[in-house]
């Protein structure tokens, strides 16, 4: 069974090796920024494991709703699974190399956790632009003419920038002492 990140870090397991997204760079530069990059690496498997939580429950729960009025696909709202996967818990064990004491467990689980509902917000607003550039402008993109696709390309790139800005915050809580 995953541990509950309550169990975070456990120095069990072996680090991940290369080709683990977020954190490649983790080996190169300084011991800050490698933290910053594992750190960046468990906030994102964080969030894909809560959304398999959220998937299989809006499968169930939307049924006949999935073209609803509204719905952008990912339910009434943030799912949040507190079990690691065993990436996750190999990114926090790089990043937390001996075991957190119970308070600093429960704030690293709480920065995580507000993570992940304020990334379910972020993807919310994506999709709530798409839809609705979708609704305005048509779904192919290969018809737009270049107003419309500097509008599309520069909404995305807005949000985008902003979902970063907001996730390396998130990850400097986790790093900070």
């Amino acid at each position: 069974a995953d541990p509950s990140m309550g169990e975070l870090p456990s120095t069990t397991g072996e680090a991940p090796g290369s080709g683990d997204g977020a954190a490649d760079g983790a080996t190169a530069g300084s011991p800050g920024d490698q933290r910053l990059a594992l750190a960046v690496g468990l906030l994102r498997e964080a969030v894909y494991q809560s959304r398999a939580k959220q998937a299989a429950g809006s499968s169930v729960s939307l049924g006949a709703a999935q073209g609803a009025e509204g719905n952008c696909g990912l339910g009434a709202h943030a799912a949040i699974e507190t079990a690691l996967s065993p990436k996750g818990r190999e990114f926090a064990a790089r990043l937390w190399p001996t075991p957190l004491s119970a308070e600093a467990a429960r704030r690293a689980e709480a920065l995580i956790e507000a993570w992940v509902v304020r990334q379910d917000a972020l993807d919310r607003k994506r999709n709530h632009f798409l839809r609705d550039f979708r609704a305005a402008n048509g779904f192919d993109r290969s018809r737009y003419d270049a107003e419309q696709l500097a509008g599309f390309e520069t909404g995305l790139a807005k949000l985008n920038a902003e979902e970063d800005r907001q996730r390396l915050e998130a990850a400097r809580g986790l790093t900070a002492p």
